[in-house]
């Protein structure tokens, strides 16, 4: 019984050591593949400043914002926040000012909800219930949040 409770015990140990690193790694995965769909949106933005201040003006309705700063807004939030997410540097507001761009992005263009296909407003959830399991669970161990608190 002994043997038995002890090779539990050495199991456990190496599950809670799996588990942590494991977490970590999702966590890094998710890191940056939901950040990359973000930068690569917001190089697109840059990529053509004329069609993306064309598409604030007419398309997408920012409510409260006028559409040349909700544009600025936009394109500095999908460049910015990325890099903080693939560094794991104040991970969990970056995820969740991320998941306010990703929201004001579909409360802005409604029509995303009336395609036939479903894809795109699909996408937007997924990487919205990303972005909460980062704000929930943090970054990892494979983090510089991770690194600082342990200097700390």
């Amino acid at each position: 019984m002994k043997t038995i409770l002890g090779l539990h015990q050495q199991l456990s140990r190496y599950d809670a050591a799996l588990t942590a690193w494991g977490g970590s790694l999702m966590s890094l995965a998710l890191r940056c593949y939901v950040g990359w769909q973000f930068f690569k949106a917001g190089m697109v933005k840059v990529g053509d400043w004329g069609a993306t201040l064309s598409l604030f003006r007419d398309e997408y309705m920012v409510p409260l914002l006028p559409p040349e700063l909700a544009a600025y807004a936009g394109a500095a939030g999908e460049l910015v926040l990325p890099v903080l997410l693939f560094v794991g540097l104040a991970s969990r507001p970056a995820a969740l000012a991320l998941f306010l761009v990703n929201a004001m992005a579909v409360i802005s263009y409604p029509q995303l909800l009336s395609f036939e296909c479903p894809a795109a407003i699909n996408d937007h959830f997924y990487w919205g219930a990303m972005l909460l399991v980062l704000v929930a669970f943090g970054p990892g161990k494979v983090s510089l949040d991770a690194w600082l608190a342990r200097r700390a």
